[in-house]
């Protein structure tokens, strides 16, 4: 079996979550790392793609009081995290060709495959859908499922992003089910179980480097909060 770590650090806010997945990706400090974000506040982040005027009239067409929004360095729509469980996963993906459905196929079948096993009624999408228009200002991530997301009642309760540095991938996930907060334990575990198995991976617990702690501080405040950033387009 390879080895993962599950890296723990303190509360972060939206702009240090990108900035430490980020960092994690440069510094790649095994190759496989899973993370579970720990929030300082809540937050909005938006796809990497999109308009930042149509995330905003989205935002208070919602009537979302949230203030603190950043561009994720992933694709995908807007996704509030108020009361969601909130992953990352970087794992070695090499080759040049970035083949999104087959990733999410890989993620998601492997997820829903232990919630499952767990009986929990999770169901995986699994149908030709439209893809998301990254210009639609209504592209609210959760509002309407797409192929491969993981469904709960008819409800889209766990969707991801991706983003490839070189020869690893970047997976931003986020779990909105009913009790993704409440039953955090019973979630992370499925979720570490789940992505362990599909990888062959034995896992081992480790807390963020300081030098690392200290890049993703200077990459939150430089990049992540910067107005070159957020409105890039």
């Amino acid at each position: 079996m390879s080895k993962g770590i599950i890296i723990e650090t303190q509360p972060l806010d939206v702009y240090e979550q990108m900035a430490m997945d980020e960092t994690l990706c440069e510094t790649r400090p095994a190759p496989h790392i899973l993370r579970f974000y720990n929030w300082k506040e809540p937050g909005i982040t938006f796809g990497y793609s999109q308009r930042r005027k149509a995330v905003a009239q989205t935002v208070a067409a919602a009537g979302c009081q949230i203030p603190a929004a950043s561009r994720r360095p992933t694709g995908g729509g807007i996704v509030f995290h108020e009361t969601d469980l909130t992953f990352s996963f970087i794992f070695h993906c090499p080759g040049v060709y970035f083949e999104p459905g087959k990733t999410y196929d890989r993620l998601h079948s492997a997820i829903n495959a232990e919630y499952a096993r767990l009986g929990l009624g999770f169901d995986l999408l699994s149908e030709k859908t439209k893809d998301y228009a990254v210009n639609d200002p209504v592209m609210d991530c959760f509002s309407k499922p797409v192929n491969m997301d993981i469904l709960y009642n008819g409800k889209k309760v766990l969707g991801g992003a991706l983003r490839k540095f070189g020869d690893h991938m970047l997976y931003q996930a986020s779990l909105q089910a009913p009790d993704a907060r409440k039953n955090a334990l019973l979630h992370r575990n499925a979720v570490i179980k789940a992505l362990g198995g599909e990888f062959g991976l034995k896992w081992e617990n480790a807390a963020a480097a300081p030098e690392t702690l200290k890049r993703a501080a200077r990459l939150a405040q430089t990049k992540y909060r910067s107005a070159a950033w957020n409105e890039r387009i």
